[in-house]
C-alpha cells in the first residue's frame, strides 16, 4: 500500500520487491539472519519478496551504496522478475536513492522506510501516529532534493537578491514548522501520562513491564495474564498476531491474582535490529515508562534461532533508558515450539508458552517473590466505625479467621509495607 502524507492509503498495488544487503563483517547480527528479517519485514509491510541479493563489499559506494556492477545486475533481475521495487538493507542517503532509482528505473526503498511505513501503518492511537509522523519528519528532513545553498536567496551578496525562499526551504519550514507542532501535541499527552503516573504511585501498586524484541510474544503473555482476571476485565484484552510490529501502543492493564494481590502489567513497543534513530527517539518518552516500573519482565522468543542476539539488541535499548539495572526476569517464550540447547542468562530466567500457558504459574510464583516478599500475616482489630477499613482489607488483601467481638472485627491478614504503614495502629501481633 501507498500513505500520503496523512498515513492514508491512496493506492493499493502489488507491491514485487527484490531484497539487496552488504555484508560487511561489521554487524552484531549475520548477514543472512539480518536479510530473512528484512523479509520479515516487508512481508510484514505487504511486500512480495521475489529475490535476495547479498554483495560482499568492505566500503559502502557513495553514489549507489552497492557498487555500480551490482546495481547493473539487478537491473537485470528485476526486468526478469518484473519486480516493482527494491528494498535495501541499510538506511540510504538521499543521493543514492535518487540514482539508484535513475538506475534502475524502479522504486527504491531503505529498511529505515520500510519500518516506517510499517509503524505508519499499524499506530493506532492518536500518541503512536504522532510519534510516528514526527520521526517520518525527521527522516525526510536532511533528504529534501534540491541544489543546497545555492537555491537560497535570502542572503546578502551578488546573485542571492531575488523573489526571497524557494521551494527547498520552504518545504525545510514546513516541516519544521509541523515537527515543532506534532511535540507540542506530544507534551499535552505527557503530560496526562505523568498524572496517570502520579495516580498510579499514590496507589502505591506495583509495575511490571514487559519488554522484548518484536514479535517474541509479549502482547499474547499481556492477555494470558488478562485471562486469570476477573471476568469484567477479560475484554481488555489488546491485539496480538504473529508478526512483527502487530502493536506499537503501550498499555496498562490491572491484573488481580487469585490471592487478591494486583499489580499493574504494562505492554510495550517491540524492539529490533538497526532500529531507525528517528523512531527510538520519537518513542523514547513512551518507552520512558519503563523506568518507572518496578520488575521487568524480558520477553524472549525461544523458537527462533537468534534470540540471544535479540537479547542482546533488547537489553542494549535497555542500557540507553537507564533501565538494565532494575530487577528482571527473563521469560523464555513459546517453549512448546522451542530450539533445544537453549542458554539461559541466569536463575531469573523461566521457560513458558503465554499461548498454551505452560509456565505461568511459576512465573507468576516469580513475580510474588520480587513484588511481594515484603508481606506478613498479623492479626488486626478493627473498630466497627471504622468499618471502611475493613472492606479495604477485604479487597486487597487475603483475610482470615474473621470474628465480630464487642471491641471490633478480629481478624488475621496478609499486609504489604505499604499496607502495613498505612494501617499498623490496628495491629496487635504478628
Amino acid at each position: 500500500m501507498l500513505f500520503n502524507e496523512n498515513n492514508e492509503v491512496i493506492k493499493n498495488i502489488e507491491q514485487k520487491a527484490v531484497l539487496v544487503g552488504i555484508n560487511n563483517g561489521k554487524d552484531d547480527i549475520s548477514i543472512k539472519d539480518s536479510m530473512e528479517e528484512l523479509k520479515e519485514l516487508a512481508i510484514a509491510a505487504g511486500a512480495v519478496v521475489l529475490d535476495s541479493i547479498i554483495q560482499n563489499k568492505s566500503k559502502i559506494d557513495p553514489a549507489y551504496f552497492i557498487g555500480k556492477g551490482k546495481v547493473d545486475e539487478i537491473k537485470l533481475i528485476c526486468n526478469a522478475l518484473d519486480a516493482n521495487m527494491v528494498i535495501f538493507n541499510d538506511e540510504l542517503s538521499e543521493s543514492q536513492i535518487r540514482n539508484l532509482e535513475e538506475k534502475l528505473e524502479i522504486t527504491i526503498i531503505d529498511r529505515t522506510t520500510l519500518i516506517l511505513d510499517i509503524f505508519a501503518s499499524r499506530a493506532k492511537t492518536k500518541e503512536a501516529k504522532l510519534q510516528v509522523e514526527v520521526a517520518q519528519l525527521r527522516y525526510r528532513l536532511p533528504r529534501l532534493i534540491g541544489l543546497g545553498r545555492s537555491l537560497s536567496r535570502t542572503g546578502g551578496g551578488i546573485g542571492t537578491r531575488g523573489p526571497g525562499e524557494q521551494k527547498l526551504e520552504l518545504d525545510r519550514r514546513r516541516i519544521l514548522d509541523k515537527i515543532s507542532d506534532i511535540n507540542r501535541q506530544l507534551k499535552e499527552i505527557q503530560k496526562n501520562r505523568k498524572v496517570q503516573r502520579a495516580k498510579r504511585k499514590r496507589n502505591q501498586i506495583p509495575i511490571i513491564a514487559l519488554v522484548g524484541y518484536t514479535n517474541a510474544g509479549k502482547s499474547t503473555l499481556m492477555n494470558k495474564f488478562l485471562s486469570l482476571n476477573l471476568q469484567k476485565l477479560k475484554d481488555k484484552k489488546v491485539y496480538s498476531e504473529n508478526m512483527l510490529f502487530a502493536t506499537l501502543d503501550t498499555y496498562h492493564r490491572r491484573i488481580f491474582l487469585d490471592d487478591k494481590k494486583e499489580f499493574i502489567l504494562m505492554d510495550t513497543v517491540g524492539f529490533v535490529s538497526k532500529l531507525p534513530h528517528h523512531l527510538i527517539e520519537s518513542f523514547k518518552a513512551t518507552l520512558e515508562e519503563v523506568k518507572e516500573a518496578d520488575l521487568l519482565i524480558h520477553v524472549i522468543n525461544s523458537s527462533n534461532k537468534n534470540y540471544d542476539m535479540q537479547r542482546k539488541v533488547t537489553n542494549k535499548v535497555l542500557k540507553e533508558l537507564g533501565v538494565l539495572n532494575k530487577p528482571m526476569i527473563y521469560a523464555f517464550n513459546k517453549c512448546d515450539i522451542a530450539l533445544d540447547n537453549i542458554c539461559y542468562p541466569d536463575k531469573n530466567s523461566i521457560s513458558i508458552s503465554a499461548l498454551t500457558g505452560y509456565g505461568i504459574d511459576k512465573l507468576i510464583d516469580m513475580i510474588k517473590e520480587y513484588l511481594f516478599k515484603g508481606i506478613k500475616k498479623y492479626k488486626m482489630i478493627i473498630p466497627f466505625e471504622k468499618g471502611n477499613i475493613y472492606s479495604v482489607l477485604c479487597d486487597k488483601t487475603k483475610v482470615y479467621n474473621v470474628e465480630y467481638k464487642e471491641n471490633g472485627i478480629h481478624l488475621e491478614t496478609d499486609l504489604d509495607t505499604a499496607l502495613y504503614n498505612r494501617y499498623k495502629q490496628y495491629i496487635i501481633s504478628s
